[in-house]
């Protein structure tokens, strides 16, 4: 068990945190909670890449840390109101459609590995900048105003740009 790995655990232990809350209107400690766990995956990724502590376990536990908060994140805003539900269908979509393709391919004899592109790194960004935007202007009680619809757009493109990407590699996986 790594720095790294531990870090990760706590970061999954803060997703039910965040969400509750969420439904329980404290934008304040929302928004902390989620920017605690945001750094907190910056930190784990520069230990295990730059101090020798990447490990194979971080490598399951990181992604799925990572998509458990954003989704999480996303249904939970939705349900509230906060972020408009077209956009966390096509979140969820996006992540449900890479995790369908890993197991199809598992269960055709053909496993592929997922490692993110560039794009897919992006998108990661955005739409945690986007979520933050989204609870920080509750919790400080700003409006901002075009900031949300730019962010809105910003997301729905880079998801939508990632998607198309990974299933490109996934389908010249398949047919290679």
């Amino acid at each position: 068990m790594t720095i790294p790995n531990l870090i990760t655990i706590g970061r999954l232990f803060l997703v039910p945190l965040v969400i509750v809350m969420i439904v329980n209107a404290r934008w304040d400690a929302a928004f902390i909670i989620f920017v605690v766990a945001g750094v907190s995956d910056a930190i784990d990724g520069f230990l295990a890449r730059n101090c020798g502590m990447a490990s194979e376990l971080g490598a399951y536990l990181d992604p799925v840390a990572d998509k458990s908060l954003i989704v999480s994140i996303y249904i939970t805003l939705a349900l509230v109101g906060a972020v408009p539900v077209w956009l966390v269908i096509l979140v969820v979509a996006r992540d449900l459609m890479i995790v369908a393709a890993v197991i199809l391919s598992w269960l055709l004899a053909r496993p592929v590995t997922i490692a993110p592109f560039l794009v897919s790194k992006l998108n990661t960004a955005a739409q945690i900048a986007f979520a933050a935007l989204a609870l920080g202007s509750r919790a400080f009680g700003v409006d901002p105003g075009a900031g949300l619809v730019v962010g809105e757009i910003v997301v729905a493109l880079l998801t939508l740009a990632s998607m198309t990407a990974y299933l490109a590699f996934w389908l010249r996986h398949m047919a290679g």
